[in-house]
């Protein structure tokens, strides 16, 4: 049933959302023109995103804004509604496409909690950081920092994506350096070391034939609205109990790679498994690829043996986040049995809860939920399902894994993420297929703990260990 179910969702988009991401294109072209001089077309788009929040309780601040923008005034609270805006119609979205994706699951979900501040508490802070602020409540520690996030963003703003050259996407590094310093900032600050590594690289934008202006502008939004007040997810729950992999999804950029890990947690003591994620993340430059930037990761032995070894974690106190994410500490947990991923997908993922989705991550392109399909019929790029084609993600396959394009395509069964980027599609993070008439299971993070493929273990000693020698240089230029 699940082919037929999840075939109806394939069908199209919900109602109305053409309608609001129309609306979110518009504001989006906008930008790109900038602020500057708002035109008549561009003060229409405004209009018509305060228009459509009309009835929401943020729909006097959008219009205010609205209003004021085309009328030339550019002040920090008045772009702030604007992002607020395209946010909540982003959100909206999110919403329509995931509420049917779990109704065709029968996954239940967790409500978020209005009375959660978002404010980050003390103790709750990845890797138990604690941040120095105002003991008496008022502007945090960092505040300055952030107002110089705002004031970047404000200047992209008012020139628009075209107006963007080498000087101004660059005059963001010194606050980006000092984000990075702040472990409860990282998060705003790799956003905006993306964005700002896109534009110099794309410098002139004015030279550009086409613009990734939703891209930018979902960006540009986004490290705004984080801007306003600093880390943004809740006060987390230590939890405790057995956690079941799932799978690993491999993000990789030339200067950071994570590993973000899915699962389903059973919790100490009893009560339903929930669906939970974990990251792992490291720096990197362009040159170390493929298999050896696991080795940057190497601080997590606990978690990347499982996932390399196919097994189970204990894990003890762990802080849960409202939004499904462990914060990890390989400290607090432990091998436990051989668990097959593929057991675990089969016999516990259909009965698992999932987690509330937070207000700022409310956007059609975060969606990633873990499923379980076998019995399609592998085509060219896509699965069928009963006559319905799911489309493949297969750009999102790592070059540190063992899972390749050729054997998603031989595969019976796959574990892999829904996502949607206007139109849904399958990412594979595994997959059972036959392989020279013998049954295989390749997952993407099998070379957790080193390459196991004979050629490629051959090619690497040839090659050399590229995370070994840079280590070494940089040693060496500290000791100078």
């Amino acid at each position: 049933m699940l082919d037929v179910q999840l075939g109806e969702v394939l069908a199209g988009a919900p109602e109305g959302a053409d309608e609001a991401l129309g609306l979110v294109a518009g504001f989006d072209d906008a930008l790109a023109l900038g602020f500057a001089r708002v035109g008549e077309e561009a003060a229409g788009a405004l209009a018509a995103l305060a228009g459509a929040l009309a009835v929401s309780p943020i729909g006097e601040r959008v219009s205010e804004a609205a209003d004021k923008v085309a009328a030339g005034s550019v002040g920090d609270e008045h772009l702030a509604a604007l992002a607020g805006g395209r946010a909540a119609l982003s959100g909206a979205v999110h919403d329509a496409l995931l509420g049917r994706l779990d109704t065709a699951l029968g996954r239940s979900r967790a409500a978020w909690e209005p009375s959660r501040d978002g404010h980050v508490a003390p103790g709750d802070r990845p890797g138990g950081q604690e941040a120095s602020g105002d003991p008496g409540g008022g502007r945090p520690a960092f505040g300055n920092l952030l107002d110089g996030c705002r004031v970047w963003l404000r200047e992209l703003a008012i020139v628009g994506w075209r107006g963007v050259d080498h000087d101004l996407a660059g005059s963001a590094d010194q606050t980006i350096e000092a984000l990075l310093a702040v472990p409860e900032l990282r998060g705003l600050a790799v956003l905006l070391d993306g964005l700002a590594a896109e534009l110099r690289a794309s410098s002139p934008v004015a030279t550009m034939d086409r613009l990734p202006a939703r891209r930018w502008a979902d960006l540009w939004a986004r490290g705004l609205l984080l801007a306003q007040r600093g880390p943004w997810h809740g006060g987390a729950e230590p939890v405790s109990g057995r956690l079941l992999i799932l799978g690993a999804d491999v993000h990789e950029h030339a200067t950071v790679v994570r590993a973000q890990v899915h699962g389903v947690l059973e919790p100490a003591g009893g009560g339903p498994a929930r669906l939970v994620r974990t990251s792992v993340a490291a720096a990197k430059v362009d040159t170390i690829v493929g298999p050896a930037v696991w080795r940057l990761m190497g601080g997590h032995p606990v978690l990347l043996g499982a996932l390399a070894g196919h097994h189970s974690l204990e894990i003890t106190d762990m802080p849960l986040l409202p939004g499904g994410d462990l914060v990890w500490h390989d400290d607090r947990a432990a091998a436990g049995e051989p668990a097959d991923p593929f057991t675990t997908a089969r016999v516990a993922l259909s009965g698992t809860s999932a987690p509330a989705v937070p207000p700022l991550d409310r956007h059609p392109v975060r969606i990633a939920e873990p499923v379980f399909l076998e019995g399609y019929s592998a085509g060219d790029g896509s699965f069928d399902l009963g006559g319905h084609a799911l489309p493949l993600d297969l750009d999102r396959l790592p070059r540190g894994g063992p899972l390749t394009p050729e054997l998603v395509a031989a595969s019976s069964a796959c574990i892999g993420l829904m996502r949607w980027d206007g139109r849904w599609l399958l990412q594979p993070l595994a997959v059972q297929a036959t392989v020279k008439k013998k049954p295989v299971a390749v997952h993407n993070g099998d070379w957790a703990m080193g390459p196991t493929d004979p050629k490629v273990v051959k090619a690497e000693a040839k090659a050399g260990d590229v995370v070994a020698v840079l280590r070494e240089r940089a040693g060496r230029l500290l000791r100078k």
